[in-house]
């Protein structure tokens, strides 16, 4: 089964690559993801000169930066959106994530990738040869009720006031808070990898969102596990 992530890194690079070669990629083209979706994508889109927008979670904001690309003239920029719940679009026609376009662009990319003898697991491993391989993943907490709630609020209120220095002997190198916008930290590690913790604005939980890169992905997923089990006491879980 594929990731939300992969898939949608799989469509960028398949996209860029495509329009590339047809001579259809716009000059400052624009990417748009959620700030919780894999970092691999700000690589692929580095490497194809498009600009990757980070966003807030939610696939509004998505459609907010196309519609300030429409307000200056330049809809024609966005290439694609997407997050990691497996919300895909790319095009400017809606402002929301569309099930049928993504549909299409999949089966056009598995297509594009049998022709040349490969499944799109293989083509997803030439992309992570590429660009590194990252080992995306989330943890829940869930905690129900009024307590609940009050836990999950003194756990960010705890993180505002004493940031973990190091996780798993790397040391914090960035703490971004998200507030007032987003209640929600990410702490990028020595070494690129990172975690970010928000409460779901749905459901009565924690949500923890982790990137990590390695070498390849075993040394990834090795690494992925340690850094959880050392944020998962951190948060008291």
């Amino acid at each position: 089964l594929l990731t939300g992530n992969e898939v949608g890194a799989m469509l960028l690079d398949f996209i860029l690559s495509q329009r590339l070669a047809k001579g259809t990629l716009p000059e400052n083209s624009v990417a748009v993801k959620s700030i919780v979706s894999t970092s691999i994508c700000d690589k692929i889109a580095e490497k194809y000169g498009c600009e990757m927008r980070n966003v807030l979670t939610g696939f509004k904001y998505i459609g907010e930066q196309i519609a300030i690309l429409e307000a200056e003239g330049e809809e024609n920029r966005f290439v694609f959106g997407f997050e990691e719940s497996y919300g895909y679009l790319a095009g400017g026609y809606v402002r929301d994530k569309d099930a049928v376009d993504a549909s299409l662009l999949i089966c056009e990319a598995a297509n594009f990738w049998k022709l040349r003898g490969k499944t799109l697991g293989e083509a997803l491993n030439e992309i992570q040869a590429k660009y590194g391989y990252y080992y995306d993943f989330q943890d829940n907490f869930y905690c129900e009720g009024a307590d609940g709630a009050k836990r999950i609020a003194k756990i960010m209120s705890d993180l505002r006031e004493e940031a973990p220095k190091a996780v798993c002997g790397k040391a914090v190198v960035d703490a971004k808070d998200y507030k007032p916008d987003a209640n929600m930290i990410e702490y990028t590690l020595e070494g690129g990898s990172s975690f970010i913790v928000r409460p779901s604005g749905t459901e009565p939980k924690l949500k923890i969102y982790y990137s990590v890169k390695a070498a390849d992905f075993e040394s990834a997923k090795a690494e992925g596990e340690a850094i959880k089990a050392e944020v998962t006491a951190l948060l008291g879980f």
